[in-house]
């Protein structure tokens, strides 16, 4: 498999593996892979136990949900 990175990229890589936190660019890819694997994991996560149970309650009863309003006045206390 080959992989093309911008240059960015492709200098962060580089200096992981010169800083000795990784032994080889591969082991750095990897690890992004996994953090992107676990990013994704959380998101699935969330969404089937808080997003979802929110929508279905909300569609069951919408005098449950707030106005544009409510939402800026919530987070303007905040």
């Amino acid at each position: 498999m080959s992989v093309t990175l911008p240059n960015e990229m492709a200098a962060l890589v580089r200096a992981k593996v010169t800083s000795g936190a990784y032994a080889r660019t591969s082991e750095v890819i990897r690890e992004g892979l996994r953090a992107l694997g676990a990013r994704e994991r959380a998101l699935g996560d969330w969404l089937r136990q808080q997003a979802a149970p929110a929508h279905d309650a909300y569609r069951a009863d919408p005098s449950r949900g707030l106005s544009l309003e409510e939402v800026r006045a919530s987070i303007g206390k905040r």
